[in-house]
């Protein structure tokens, strides 16, 4: 069964708090965040990194009240609806920016060894 599994997913990247992976099966993404598990095709997954990113962190921190300690953080189809302290939405902002990072590099490394068989 690990053989299997080998063939069916990639470490994209990983962190203390999570890892993400490529499963060829699906043709998505895989976030595993404080043992919360989702999927994402890419479009998705780059929807939801830009919304991760989007939150203000600096706000919440000068923001002394209690309702800014945590945001809730949900994805367009309901594949990840946490509330978030602001440590972890800097977590899950690393391991999103990474995975990404990583799907980018692999890109660039197919197009480039792409045209230099041609």
């Amino acid at each position: 069964m690990a053989e299997f599994s080998d063939l069916t997913s990639k470490i994209l990247f990983e962190t203390e708090k999570g890892y993400s992976y490529q499963c060829d099966l699906t043709n998505s993404i895989i976030i595993n965040f404080v043992d919360t598990v989702s999927s994402y095709k890419i479009q998705d997954f780059l929807i939801f990194q830009r919304k991760v990113n989007s939150v203000d962190i600096l706000n919440m921190l000068y923001d002394l009240s209690d309702h800014s300690d945590a945001q809730l953080i949900e994805t367009t189809k309901r594949n990840f609806s946490r509330n978030l302290t602001i440590c972890e939405i800097v977590q899950l902002r690393e391991l999103l920016n990474g995975t990404k990072f990583t799907l980018n590099l692999h890109s660039m490394l197919c197009s480039v060894l792409a045209a230099d068989l041609i």
